[in-house]
């Protein structure tokens, strides 16, 4: 399933505002494909028992935030002066709208490293440092609960 359907699924995720809706229908995905290869219902039988059928792990989430990261890694490491690096740390001038803020894609970016945006761009300088950071997010996920990890000094929380 993820040589052929994924890179369909997943194009110019990069760029994707993950909230919770999307997280939601990412995971729904991931099961109904799993299912399929099973040749089960997605109805019979529970998320855990079709991915230990399956002898795979739940990753396309993760996928999609390591790309994320990387990718803001990837242009904050740029030269002051490029247009893209300037448009994702400057606000647009004028009033906010009415009511609940919507989520931001640089609000993902804080969410998932836990680091205020400063110390996440310092971070992004070293290529080695981040680029092990973006690999050790995705990979301390879990199944069946919440697990803290360290990863280069830095406590990370993730969902299940």
């Amino acid at each position: 399933m993820t040589a052929l359907v994924w890179p369909l699924a997943t194009y110019g995720c990069e760029s994707w505002t993950l909230r919770k809706n999307e997280e939601t229908r990412l995971d729904a995905f991931e099961m109904k494909g799993l299912c399929k290869i099973v040749r089960v219902l997605w109805t019979a039988k529970t998320s855990e028992w079709v991915s230990n059928k399956a002898e795979v792990k739940w990753e396309l989430l993760d996928m999609v935030k390591a790309r994320n990261l990387s990718y803001y890694g990837h242009n904050m490491q740029k030269k002051r002066s490029c247009l893209e690096k300037k448009i994702m740390q400057e606000t647009m001038p004028g009033a906010l709208r009415r009511g609940i803020p919507r989520t931001a894609w640089t609000d993902n970016i804080k969410t998932w490293t836990r680091l205020p945006v400063e110390e996440s761009v310092r971070m992004t300088e070293d290529r080695d440092k981040w680029r092990k950071y973006v690999n050790g997010v995705p990979s301390s996920r879990i199944e069946d609960g919440y697990r803290t990890q360290q990863i280069l000094g830095i406590a990370l929380r993730h969902r299940p």
